[in-house]
């Protein structure tokens, strides 16, 4: 693989969480249409995701959680007991028609991925980054977890090294937890400060081998690029990864409902470019992020950057008619701003200061995790 591999999926369109959930949206079909009015979507360099199968997945996820997601999506109903036991139907992980489906495709993207890159290479999937999924639970919105599963994919090959990247503004516990103590998989994620699920302090580094920076409200593209500098670079520097997985979760941007930091899309961008030399392997998620077109542009963007392409400054007519074909039922959403329809890249912001708490707050996470890494 000498140029990078775009996977996605027709199951997102139409698809729904229902109702008034965050996910009523549309994401990644709107993603895949962008990237396809601008262009951008080489056929020979696209792959339709397949669908895991149970054996597949209870390489991380229990028989009985997924035979009740598969009977729950069968029925459109599901029982107390199992309501209590795996959280189906509970706490935002609501029935919808495709819920064992639809997350079921992210985690056989998440496996064409790796195997897409066993020998090197690069692959966008934006349909994947479930972060949160539990071997036998619902939490967060994810009702599996692809990351973990393209990751022991990774493993299963053989790597030794593999760097996880979170930039969601809520903590990839799942993936955290997934390999608490295994100094094969490195988790580093940068995160909102108290936003739910509440895990991701300072201290925790899951037996050694995770470095957490949790950021203030309002952090914003300065702070950022002192965090990717002074920890994100010098700690993957140090760890040596044979491959890297940079989930892209677009609600760290400032205009999602769901966060209050205060991002451009560039900085996923300027992620993705100062992570892409560091390992021979590299496969790029979506996640998190509940603005449909602050999603849309951004995963679309990453996309161009990986594949060499210039970022208009202005929109075609045929990429501006994908984005105003969105409706959204927020308060936003009902006279959207602008640039929302014609721009793919968010304007550079003005100036502003890195706190110095955060500088502090980079120095002594790295210093931890690059003397745990050796």
């Amino acid at each position: 693989m000498t140029r990078p591999v775009l996977i996605g999926s027709e199951i997102y369109r139409g698809s729904s969480y229902g109702g008034k959930h965050p996910l009523a949206i549309p994401r990644v079909s709107t993603t895949l249409d962008l990237i396809a009015a601008l262009g951008w979507k080489d056929p020979a360099r696209y792959r339709d995701s397949p669908q895991a199968t149970p054996e597949q997945l209870a390489r991380f996820h229990t028989p009985d959680y997924i035979a009740a997601l598969q009977e729950a999506e069968r029925t459109q109903s599901v029982p107390e007991h199992i309501r209590a036991r795996h959280r189906i139907g509970a706490d935002g992980n609501p029935i919808y028609r495709e819920m064992f489906r639809r997350p079921a495709t992210g985690a056989g993207a998440a496996l064409l991925a790796a195997e897409l890159t066993r020998h090197g290479g690069v692959v966008h999937a934006p349909g994947v980054g479930t972060h949160h999924g539990r071997p036998d639970r619902a939490s967060g919105f994810c009702y599996l977890n692809d990351c973990v599963l393209g990751i022991l994919a990774w493993l299963d090959q053989g790597l030794t090294r593999i760097l996880y990247v979170d930039l969601d503004a809520h903590h990839g516990d799942g993936v955290e937890d997934a390999f608490h103590g295994d100094p094969r998989v490195f988790t580093l994620s940068v995160h909102e400060a108290g936003r739910w699920p509440g895990t991701g302090r300072e201290h925790d580094t899951a037996g050694g081998h995770a470095a957490n920076l949790p950021v203030p409200e309002g952090f914003h593209d300065a702070e950022f690029d002192a965090l990717l500098h002074e920890a994100i670079l010098p700690i993957a520097e140090a760890f040596r990864p044979q491959a890297i997985m940079l989930q892209c979760g677009a609600d760290a941007v400032e205009e999602d409902p769901l966060s209050r930091l205060a991002l451009t899309n560039a900085a996923h961008r300027a992620a993705l470019r100062a992570l892409l030399p560091l390992a021979p392997r590299l496969v790029v998620t979506g996640g998190g992020g509940y603005n449909p077109w602050a999603v849309a542009r951004c995963w679309a963007g990453l996309w161009g950057a990986l594949d060499g392409h210039d970022l208009p400054d202005r929109l075609p007519l045929e990429a501006e008619e994908v984005l105003r074909g969105i409706t959204w039922h927020r308060a936003a959403g009902r006279n959207p701003p602008w640039h929302w329809f014609a721009t793919l890249a968010d304007a550079p912001p003005p100036p502003r200061p890195v706190r110095p708490a955060l500088r502090a707050l980079a120095r002594r996470v790295a210093a931890r995790a690059i003397a745990v890494i050796g």
